[in-house]
């Protein structure tokens, strides 16, 4: 994410020296398709880490889940946990 944020803060600057001393058109054609780019890699990324991090949490709850049914079906009850949360 580094990275990323790293060469849209460069191409920021290239585009305001740009405005500034005019260097000209194709630059600028170059420059925004560049910004378009980089940006939708940013996007694409924040939705696959979002992504990630949600079949991450579905996994830890089927483990747990899991081995509560085994207690369930060794004739063991575990013990409830207080939770703060209504729903998760």
């Amino acid at each position: 994410m580094m990275i990323w944020c790293s060469i849209l803060f460069i191409l920021g600057v290239l585009a305001f020296l740009d405005a500034t001393f005019t260097f000209g058109e194709i630059f600028r054609k170059v420059n925004s398709v560049l910004f378009m780019l980089v940006s939708l890699g940013v996007l694409v990324r924040i939705r696959m880490k979002t992504k990630l991090k949600q079949t991450e949490k579905l996994l830890a709850r089927v483990a747990q889940l899991e081995s509560e049914n085994k207690l369930y079906s060794e004739g063991k009850r575990p013990v409830a946990e207080p939770s703060t949360k209504l729903y998760e």
